[in-house]
């Protein structure tokens, strides 16, 4: 079968997409940059703004945040390389950052145009381009094949255009920088009441979850009952689950004034999120147990290790990367359910997204969720970088 010459040259004419997935994010990005509000502008505080979009904010000097999309358009029908995955990484994150320099711009002219009351706050384009943003350059580090530990340094680096550029104050102008000046006090204090519900629950759950694991990984009949019962307090919902202990600890209070005990607040708090942290935790260790090669466990009995000596030189070292994956899950889990136990007076970021609920007033809400979920970023990298160590260390 021969091909007519003019369809073979059209055919060697069209460029060949070599990244899908970005060509799709960029589109997408298009998309998002023409139809939906990059920013709303509002007069006050109380009244409902009026949606802007991306496109419409392009003056003098604003249009080079095309040439970063333009970029990452190219980079997608390019033959992947090492340069090209950090070149996109590289564009991404300045485009991140050019996107929030444009929003606090944009906020300050504002401001200078009609009134300190005016309030520009950050709207689905804004958000959903900044995700993009971010999924491009998550892709382009991913596609570099980095260590767990250089990847991580690839994240920092990518993000760290936007975080300075935060500590300039330079979005201070925002509706959602106004919120936090207003609220600094109350933000600070809310975030050490966060890690504290955390801390207070995590603490407990390792130190009964991972004695329950090393019971379960050495009996079976003690295993089926153990994670069916942590399998059961899973299903219940966590607003559930806290006012189901509203009673009992309130009833116990009362019959022990002097203890200081009280029906709401953080006990209740602090007893839900363990008893939800105990499943990953007996999880993790039961597993990471039960993985331990049965020839590793044949050498140290032909060393003439003691059970002992067994357990703590063999075992334990090569259960503990699993032990760290179900810990990481879990510290995220009661990241993000600790929000949930300011219903009960628990207080921490919940409070303020509670708070921003009740009055629908979005930027509240979200000063209460970004630094949750930075929080649970955070732990989540940093968990995992500690079990890509521990793992190294077991090989």
């Amino acid at each position: 079968m021969t091909v007519a010459p003019a369809a073979l040259a059209a055919a060697q004419r069209t460029p060949a997409v070599h990244n899908r997935v970005l060509l799709v994010l960029v589109l997408a990005a298009l998309l998002a940059a023409f139809t939906m509000p990059f920013v709303s502008v509002a007069p006050n505080r109380l009244v409902s703004g009026t949606g802007v979009a991306l496109h419409a904010l392009m003056s003098a000097g604003r249009h080079a945040l095309w040439l970063p999309a333009a970029l990452l358009l190219l980079a997608a029908f390019t033959p992947p390389a090492r340069w090209l995955h950090a070149g996109v990484a590289i564009v991404g994150s300045l485009l991140l950052a050019g996107l929030l320099w444009l929003a606090g711009d944009e906020a300050a002219r504002q401001s200078a145009a009609l009134s300190a009351l005016a309030r520009v706050s950050l709207g689905g384009g804004f958000w959903l381009l900044a995700l993009l943003s971010g999924l491009a350059a998550a892709d382009a580090v991913q596609r570099w094949q980095l260590s767990p530990t250089r990847q991580t340094l690839a994240w920092l680096c990518v993000l760290l255009p936007a975080l300075l550029l935060l500590a300039s104050g330079q979005p201070d102008a925002l509706s959602l920088g106004k919120e936090y000046a207003n609220r600094r006090e109350v933000f600070n204090a809310a975030g050490w009441r966060h890690l504290q519900i955390v801390a207070s629950a995590l603490l407990p759950a390792l130190a009964i979850g991972v004695p329950l694991g090393v019971a379960a990984a050495r009996s079976k009949i003690f295993a089926t009952p153990l994670m069916a019962t942590l399998n059961v307090i899973q299903t219940v919902p966590s607003i559930a689950l806290f006012a189901l202990l509203i009673a009992p600890l309130g009833a116990l209070a009362a019959a022990l004034p002097g203890w200081g005990l009280q029906g709401i607040g953080l006990l209740p708090a602090a007893i839900g999120l363990t008893l939800y942290a105990l499943l990953p935790i007996v999880h993790g260790t039961a597993s990471g147990l039960a993985q331990v090669p049965a020839s590793a466990i044949e050498a140290a009995t032909g060393m003439g290790m003691t059970r002992r000596q067994m357990f703590w030189r063999v075992r334990v070292p090569l259960a503990l990367p699993v032990l760290l994956s179900g810990l990481r899950v879990t510290t995220v889990q009661l990241i993000g359910l600790a929000v949930v136990a300011a219903l009960i007076g628990a207080g921490g970021f919940g409070a303020l997204v509670f708070q921003g609920l009740a009055s629908s007033a979005l930027d509240l809400v979200l000063l209460g969720v970004l630094p949750v979920v930075a929080l649970a970023m955070a732990a989540d990298a940093a968990l995992g970088l500690l079990a890509a160590a521990m793992s190294r260390r077991s090989r």
